[in-house]
């Protein structure tokens, strides 16, 4: 090719690509993404709202006192006296940052070993590791349990974290239908092939407790599946820890296959009323973590206010279990109330309580806003792309601290609105809202 021509052909092709780049905030100022392009009409009552108050059955919102059931404190422990009593001294004697480095370099206590092997203890496994945060721990423990060469299986309504941590996952991955045992079988087939091909391994995930339907994952199900296939079963159990259980260890324990979960974990973020979470296993699996878990080796260690104020949670948790009997006297008559009044709460079998409704989301804003400002309840909405178009989803979280004369009100206000949203009263409501959204 000519010289001549080859210049005036690189000079288009340049011309063509610099003319395709976009500067890269371009996609993002145009398009907000599924739940932010809403937040004109949301932010700041149905995301982002401000409760005020102490943490329990009644907060105030807008102004005004609520009923409140959007908060995981299970076991209403975030405002008990002796809780505040331990978090206060552990803030008075060593501040927020102590001790300060990771785990690793500069972050390692006495404490924090005491709270490890207590939690192992309690979830009868033999050994457990602290994690500063549970949603990156979760992400983290994927990433270092799994090489290119396994494969991963893991059911298609797990939480965000679960999903983030197998995105990093170089090799095959492989959903099943939600607590589908006939779809993990048939997905574990798949995956066998490939680990067979790959000379790696297979891990199973698992939610203890699903926490938007409240259905606990079928642990002993997939156990059974050991038999069949080999694979490794990883549980996080968020929302069944401290609530489900004899003692309060969670789904495994409810299910009595608790020796059967390779990799246990939780969070404080519910039943513990705090931050941070851990993970627990065989101690030869649990030391590997250790020292592989990039959220941990490279990020601060759990700050000790946290650290003394889980050891007095697990305390109470241990050894007052009017705690829990008290959470679920709440929870069998606020699900019970529902059920007899003709709500549809799905299949939950824990704490967690769904109420569905049909209706638009214009439809769905208004009935919330006449719940909160008129009947003085407050629980979370959920709405498309969440769950199916058509449907909203009213989230209640019972807590210990709730009371039966909390629940009775509720489900007063839910027979009304129930009849508001069946008579047409939201659709006329949410009518400008409507016309702003193109709905």
């Amino acid at each position: 090719m000519p010289a001549e021509i080859q210049v005036l052909t690189k000079g288009l092709v340049a011309t063509k690509l610099s003319h395709s780049m976009k500067d890269l905030f371009d996609r993002i100022i145009a398009n907000k993404g599924p739940l932010g392009k809403w937040a004109s009409q949301a932010e700041g009552y149905f995301v982002f709202p401000e409760l005020e108050g102490p943490i329990g059955n009644r907060m105030k919102f807008n102004g005004k006192e609520v009923i409140t059931w959007s908060i995981n404190d299970y076991l209403g422990l975030g405002n008990l006296p002796e809780i505040k009593k331990v978090d206060a001294a552990a803030a008075a004697e060593h501040g927020a940052a102590y001790p300060m480095g990771a785990r690793m370099m500069s972050g390692h206590t006495k404490l924090h070993e005491q709270l490890q092997n207590e939690l192992a203890d309690f979830v009868s496994k033999e050994a457990s590791y602290l994690l500063n945060f549970g949603y990156q721990g979760v992400v983290s423990i994927i990433d270092a349990l799994v090489s290119k060469d396994d494969v991963i299986v893991y059911d298609v309504d797990s939480h965000a974290c679960i999903i983030d941590g197998v995105r990093l996952h170089l090799g095959k991955r492989f959903t099943y239908k939600h607590n589908d045992v006939a779809s993990l079988e048939k997905n574990l087939e798949r995956a066998t092939k490939v680990a067979e091909q790959n000379g790696g391994g297979i891990l199973v995930i698992s939610e203890g407790v699903f926490g938007m339907r409240g259905e606990q994952g079928k642990l002993k199900e997939i156990v059974a599946l050991k038999e069949k296939f080999n694979f490794r079963l990883m549980v996080d159990d968020a929302h069944g820890f401290g609530t489900l259980g004899k003692t309060g260890a969670g789904a495994g324990e409810e299910q009595d296959v608790q020796d059967d979960i390779d990799v246990y974990f939780a969070t404080f973020a519910k039943s513990m009323a705090g931050i941070g979470a851990f993970v627990a296993g065989d101690k030869e699996i649990i030391d590997y973590l250790k020292y592989n878990m990039r959220s941990q080796m490279f990020a601060k260690s759990l700050p000790m206010i946290y650290v003394k104020g889980a050891l007095k949670r697990l305390d109470m948790i241990r050894t007052m279990p009017e705690l829990k009997a008290k959470l679920w006297e709440n929870v069998n008559a606020l699900q019970n109330g529902l059920r007899q009044r003709g709500f549809d709460i799905g299949t939950t079998q824990s704490c967690v309580t769904p109420v569905y409704l049909k209706g638009s989301i214009p439809e769905a804003m208004a009935l919330v806003k006449d719940l909160r400002e008129n009947y003085g309840i407050f629980c979370s909405i959920v709405v498309y792309p969440v769950i199916p178009k058509g449907l909203i989803l009213l989230r209640l979280i019972p807590t210990a601290s709730h009371t039966l004369q909390d629940v009775q009100e509720t489900l007063d206000a839910f027979s009304a609105i129930r009849d508001r949203l069946e008579n047409g009263t939201y659709k006329r409501l949410s009518q400008a809202v409507a016309a702003a959204m193109g709905e």
